[in-house]
Order: C-alpha cells, then sequence, then structure tokens
C-alpha cells in the first residue's frame, strides 16, 4: 500500500523534506538575527542607522521572494567569481551552491519582516517596567538583556509565528535554482511518473503536515511566554 501510494518515490521525498527543514531552520536562525540587527538599526538615534534599516524592509518587503532568490543566486555567483578572477586568474569561476543561496535569501527575506515586527514589539514594551527597571540602577546592557527582550519577544512571538509559518512555505521556491527540496523532488517524480496531480497532492499534504505541527509548537511557545500574564 505505501509502495503504491509513493510510487518508488518514498526516500526521495523523505529526503527532500530534510531538505526543506534545513532551510528552512538556518533562514530561522540567520534571520531572527538580521531583523533585530535592522530593527535596532531602525531605533537607533543615528539617522544613518533608521535610514539604512528602512531602506532595507523596503526592499525586501517590495520585492517579490522568487526574485530576491534569483539575485542572491546569480548575484552571488557573480560577485565572487568577479573577485576571484583577481587572484587565480581570468580563468576562474565560482557557482554560488543552491543550498547557500537558498538559506541567504530566505534569512533576508525573513529579516526584512521580523525587523518590523521586532521594532513593533520593542515599541509595545510599557514604559514604566524601563523606568522601573533603570530605578534600580540597572546597566543598559542587563537592562536589555533581561528586561526588554524577553517583554519583546512576548508580543512578538504571534507575528514571528506566521512568518516563520509562510518561510516554510516559500522554500519551495528555492526549487527553481536546483536544491533537492520537497518541491523539487515532486517535480522530478512528475516527470518520470507522468503523475503530476498525484506528487503535488502528495506535497501538499507535507506541507501542510509541517505547517500544522509548527502552528502546534508555536502556539505552545506563546501560552509558556504569556505564563503569568494577567488576562484583562
Amino acid at each position: 500500500m505505501t509502495a503504491d501510494l509513493f510510487q518508488g518515490w518514498g526516500t526521495q521525498l523523505f529526503w527532500g523534506t530534510m531538505v526543506t527543514l534545513k532551510v528552512a531552520f538556518l533562514s530561522l536562525l540567520a534571520g531572527l538575527a538580521i531583523g533585530l540587527a535592522v530593527a535596532l538599526a531602525k531605533l537607533s538615534s543615528s539617522r544613518l542607522l533608521r535610514v539604512t534599516g528602512d531602506v532595507y524592509t523596503t526592499c525586501i518587503r517590495g520585492t517579490p521572494e522568487l526574485l530576491i532568490i534569483l539575485l542572491v543566486y546569480f548575484g552571488s555567483t557573480v560577485a565572487l567569481s568577479a573577485a576571484l578572477r583577481r587572484i587565480g586568474g581570468p580563468d576562474t569561476h565560482f557557482e554560488m551552491p543552491a543550498l547557500g543561496a537558498g538559506v541567504l535569501a530566505l534569512s533576508l527575506v525573513f529579516g526584512g519582516y521580523a525587523a518590523e515586527i521586532f521594532r513593533g514589539a520593542f515599541l509595545a514594551i510599557p514604559a514604566g517596567q524601563i523606568e522601573a527597571a533603570r530605578a534600580f540602577g540597572m546597566r543598559p546592557a542587563t537592562l536589555f538583556i533581561h528586561i526588554r527582550l524577553p517583554l519583546m519577544w512576548r508580543y512578538a512571538l504571534p507575528a514571528l509565528g506566521n512568518i516563520w509559518i509562510s518561510l516554510i512555505k516559500n522554500t519551495s521556491l528555492i526549487s527553481i535554482v536546483g536544491l533537492e527540496e520537497l518541491m523539487r523532488v515532486s517535480y522530478v517524480a512528475t516527470s518520470v511518473t507522468r503523475s503530476p496531480f498525484h506528487f503535488y497532492v502528495l506535497a501538499a499534504v507535507i506541507y501542510l503536515t509541517l505547517t500544522i505541527a509548527n502552528s502546534l509548537i508555536i502556539d505552545m511557545l506563546e501560552t509558556r511566554a504569556n505564563r503569568g500574564v494577567r488576562r484583562v
């Protein structure tokens, strides 16, 4: 029964799903770091940092994810090849690995949206709690790590959960640069078996399973983050 369901492609679909999760988690980690850095830049007293952050988030949110992936993949290949030619000679060529390009592109996308979420979460922190921490004599670094970050995380988590789910689905776009993730494997399977509807439905079920599982995890994290919070 299982063999009929996957038509001999069960192993390939499993490893394609693992690659999808790998890309998603790596992009999540890098994207959170980028988003936090950009959010702090947008809240900075430095006009240069604020403008730089605004330009970054505007460009990222105004450009299709697929186009960003293509720009990163081909742009990094051109830039690195040009740099290596100066060292190794005119015949030196470098091609950006599909995994690296995919993770970098999705990290930039996630970071652009996460930056606005973090910025809004920082602004939502009650001023009284910050003033109370300062009254206790907390240093800026201590205040940021022990007061601002935990409170910001509580406000940001629901919206971060939404873009995390979108990130999982956006990994399917990396198939265009040849990475053997779930969507690419499904496409190859349809070409070999000539059963496009069958394998695309399987892919849809797998993506849906991943998003439902991660939605449940996000709900658990939200419940944990809001422990002790008085509901009005």
